[in-house]
């Protein structure tokens, strides 16, 4: 069992991308007129949400939405060793298809880390992958994971309980990288791991009350209580506002991320 606090985890360095910063319909969505999705700032028009994230010489994608094809051509992303889920919403889930070009490349499946019931609706959804001999079809290895710590490439990921309404949903830590996307509640096990984080990302959907996500009121309260050095907001809905808006209204060492921002986390977590 590993323990955030264990003496034999080293310092590392998380570099993360992210690929896309939108809610499930992105922004702007089809036919509206509104000032957001009418914006020309680069920073109001929102991919589905996931982020790339490169640890100890390893690529790893959270979620694969419908727009990842695209999301990787425009991050030049070339390299991918493993794809986590945080949950089976197809805004999270719809682009595993587009895995076949690093399955080309690595000449390998891709190592895919979900829990049962993720693996199970993966298994729905593209029965052809887990079914189908044709020599053109994604080609994964699935790794059952659930609230225990589990590594990838000899580096530690946290699971993060937390949930989406009633639908139990995990974010991630990384060494000092924490990643919580589709919540509207955090766990006491998830926020024990979540001391100490250096940089946390965390869904902040809107400002009007909503059943499954935070809103920006309470994404800032639960930053400030966690207290990470830096926080971002992703999985952002056309009803925030203008990004230049949102931004001068936070605090400091609180921001909005957009698609393409990349940073740097500090942390321990390799094995």
């Amino acid at each position: 069992m590993y323990d955030l606090n264990s003496a034999y985890l080293c310092d590392m360095e998380v570099e993360f991308t992210f690929l896309g910063t939108g809610t499930s319909q992105g922004v702007p969505i089809i036919a509206c007129e509104c000032p957001v999705c009418s914006s020309l700032d680069a920073r109001d028009q929102r991919l589905r949400s996931s982020v790339l994230v490169k640890v100890s010489g390893a690529a790893v994608v959270i979620d694969t939405g419908p727009d990842f094809r695209q999301q990787c051509l425009r991050a030049g992303v070339k390299e991918l060793d493993a794809v986590v889920f945080t949950h089976e919403h197809k805004d999270h889930v719809a682009g595993l298809d587009d895995i076949r070009p690093f399955n080309f490349r690595s000449r390998r499946d891709m190592p895919v880390y979900a829990t049962q019931r993720v693996q199970e609706a993966l298994n729905r959804e593209f029965k052809y992958i887990f079914e189908s001999t044709y020599p053109g079809v994604p080609k994964v290895k699935l790794h059952t994971i659930s609230t225990d710590a589990f590594d990838i490439h000899g580096t530690v990921w946290w699971p993060l309980p937390v949930h989406h309404h009633q639908l139990p949903v995990l974010g991630f830590r990384v060494g000092g990288f924490a990643y919580i996307t589709d919540a509207n509640q955090i766990s006491e096990q998830a926020l024990s791991r979540l001391v100490g984080v250096d940089v946390l990302v965390l869904n902040a959907l809107r400002r009007e009350p909503h059943l499954s996500h935070f809103t920006l009121e309470e994404a800032v309260e639960w930053a400030q209580r966690i207290g990470a050095r830096q926080t971002y907001f992703t999985h952002i809905s056309h009803q925030l506002g203008k990004h230049a808006t949102v931004e001068n209204e936070l605090p400091e060492g609180i921001q909005l991320a957009y698609d393409g921002l990349t940073g740097m986390a500090f942390g321990k977590g390799c094995v």
